[in-house]
Formats: structure tokens, C-alpha cells, sequence
């Protein structure tokens, strides 16, 4: 008699995934220190090339039946717990930014924002990125309603709009950076807002790359109204994108930047 749990097989994806995001991180600090990108591009190539391959492995085992009611149950019970460690991961870094903004220290001159900083504006460039953003909640939704029902066409078509809605956030997020009249290196405020935005950021990219393989599986009809899983918990994270953006845009852009 078949189990209904998998006991997947020994991967080596999951310790070439640590060494190349370790690449990545050591060549974004050399780049950023004045050294060469060779580094920086070659991680980030491993790092497309391995999650390429494990996600091939994921849906391979989805598609021959091994995702049965009880990995599923699974699957989505290791999701929640995945979200609620990113949400403890965002709530360290608010809790250092009111931990600064309630009571500035006097080497910010006892002010916040502090003195020398010029915040962004908060009705251009942010107010725009988070129409956008939310937008793409409503849109995954959609698309999520749609593979329910089994309307595969409007579901691609929530979907498609989704991941363009995503990618176009990540180009407001790199052109208000190339506005900013302060950097990382300026003070506490500096440092936590790109830090705050910047892991934000990652993560809009990372939700974006999941929609992107749940709409090649969509297309290839590997959903269906009944089995959908890879598709349900990225919607799942990227919920969870959209409720963080809330909180950067009231806590860092409006109130943190003194309107």
C-alpha cells in the first residue's frame, strides 16, 4: 500500500542555493566597496541556475503524484510558518527604526528625521509604487479566484498582470534610489531605509519569480480548480509583500519622513 507522505531524495540544491546566496552577498559588498562585479554575476548566475533546477524538481514530484492531501496539508502548514518568520524578520528592523525615531539621540541632533537628511517625497515616486503593489494584490486575487472556479483564461490574465505589476514596483523602487539625495552610509536613517526597503525589495523580487513559474505551470495546464498549491502559497507570500509595503509606506515614508 502507498504512503501518503514523500520522503523527497537526497538534493544537492538545497546546499548549492546557501554557497551561492553567500556568493552573492560577498560580491555585492566587494562591488559596493569599489571592486569588480565578475564575482557578484557569477553568484547571481549559480543562483538562477539552482533554483532553476529545483524548482524543476518540486513540480516533477508534484506532477507524478507525490503531493498528495497530506503533504499538501504540509506544504501549506510549512508556508505559514515560512511567513511568520518573515514577519518576525521585518518586525526586528521596526522595532530598531522606532527605537531611533521616538527618542533621537543627539548625534541625529535630537530630531528625526535627522538633521542633514531630506527625506523623499511621499506623494511621488512611493505613493505610486504602492498604488502598484496593492494593485497586484488585487489582481492576484483575481487570479486566484479565477483557478478556483477553473476560468483558466482570466486566471492567466490576473496573473500576467500580477507579475508585470511586481516587476514595475521593483522599477520604481531602483529609480527612487537613483533620486534619493541620501545614502546608506547617512546616519541611522540612511541605514535603516535602505536596509528596510531594500530586504523589501528582495522580497517583491523572490514573489515575482514564484508567480513567474506558477504562470509557466498555469499556461502548461498544471493546475487545475482542485490542485493548485504551488500557485495558492505564492499568492500567500505575495499578500504578505503587499501587507509589509503598508507598513514601510505609513511607518518610513510618511510618519518616519516628517509629514
Amino acid at each position: 500500500m502507498r504512503s501518503p507522505f514523500h520522503l523527497v531524495e537526497k538534493s544537492p540544491w538545497p546546499f548549492l542555493c546557501s554557497i551561492s546566496v553567500v556568493c552573492v552577498a560577498v560580491g555585492l559588498v566587494e562591488w559596493m566597496s569599489g571592486g569588480s562585479l565578475h564575482l557578484l554575476v557569477f553568484s547571481w548566475l549559480l543562483l538562477v541556475m539552482v533554483l532553476c533546477q529545483w524548482l524543476r524538481d518540486v513540480v516533477r514530484e508534484s506532477d507524478q503524484g507525490w503531493h498528495t492531501s497530506y503533504v499538501a496539508s504540509n506544504i501549506r502548514f510549512g508556508m505559514v510558518l515560512f511567513i511568520l518568520s518573515e514577519f518576525f524578520f521585518f518586525f526586528s528592523f521596526f522595532w530598531a527604526f522606532f527605537s531611533c525615531s521616538l527618542v533621537p539621540d543627539v548625534e541625529v541632533g535630537g530630531v528625526w528625521p535627522p538633521v542633514g537628511i531630506m527625506p523623499l517625497n511621499v506623494f511621488s515616486i512611493p505613493l505610486l509604487g504602492s498604488a502598484v503593489l496593492l494593485g497586484s494584490g488585487v489582481t492576484a486575487t483575481w487570479c486566484h479566484h479565477a483557478v478556483m472556479s477553473g476560468n483558466r483564461e482570466e486566471a492567466i490574465y490576473g496573473l500576467v498582470m500580477t507579475i508585470f505589476l511586481g516587476f514595475y514596483f521593483t522599477f520604481l523602487q531602483v529609480l527612487e534610489y537613483t533620486g534619493c539625495t541620501f545614502t546608506i552610509a547617512d546616519s541611522v536613517y540612511g541605514s535603516l531605509f535602505y536596509v528596510m526597503t531594500g530586504f523589501h525589495g528582495v522580497h517583491v523580487i523572490v514573489g515575482s519569480v514564484m508567480l513567474l513559474v506558477g504562470l509557466f505551470r498555469l499556461v502548461n495546464h498544471g493546475f487545475s480548480s482542485v490542485r493548485h498549491l504551488g500557485l495558492e502559497v505564492s499568492i500567500w507570500y505575495w499578500h504578505f509583500v503587499d501587507v509589509v509595503w503598508i507598513f514601510l509606506y505609513l511607518c518610513v515614508y510618511w510618519w518616519g519622513g516628517g509629514v
